[in-house]
């Protein structure tokens, strides 16, 4: 993701954000009712916001499981590869694999660190062997996730 500029923000700004990542589908008329703003003052400042790129996108959160993809494996990745040649083709690998759902370049002793959604261990085994068949991987080590103890989009503001 791009860096912008970051912009000020004031408490109506903050209280906006707060609304909206609870409830993207509010109306901008129930939205300035919560933050204490009238219509218009409210909806120019979501439109300040999203062109600034504090507001990035508006989506569905989809259950997974009801969609039969209950098992969350965390997946380290180690390399002894680290040319941008290398990086940008398993970037570009790991992107077109549908069920990774987090992609981060680490510090430490992982390199890369993956969040897969699958359906079962059958599924996931499947897709691991997808990742490892696209690019030269030292290492790969897979977690499966027991139990979601806390989970949220929301970030504080």
């Amino acid at each position: 993701m791009p860096h912008r500029e970051e912009i000020s923000l004031d408490r109506f700004d903050r209280g906006i954000l707060r609304e909206l990542q609870r409830d993207a589908t509010l109306s901008n008329a129930e939205l300035a009712r919560r933050v204490g703003l009238s219509a218009t003052p409210c909806w120019n400042r979501v439109k300040r916001m999203q062109e600034a790129g504090v507001i990035t996108g508006t989506v569905a959160l989809v259950n997974r499981e009801a969609i039969g993809l209950g098992v969350t494996v965390f997946v380290a990745i180690k390399t002894n590869h680290h040319a941008s040649d290398w990086l940008s083709a398993f970037a570009d690998h790991v992107r077109a694999i549908p069920e990774v759902a987090e992609f981060y370049r680490m510090s430490g002793e992982t390199d890369y660190l993956l969040k897969i959604v699958a359906a079962d261990i059958a599924d996931y085994d499947r897709i691991y062997k997808t990742l490892i068949g696209g690019v030269t991987i030292s290492d790969v080590s897979s977690s499966f996730a027991m139990e979601q103890i806390k989970y949220t989009t929301e970030v504080p503001v």
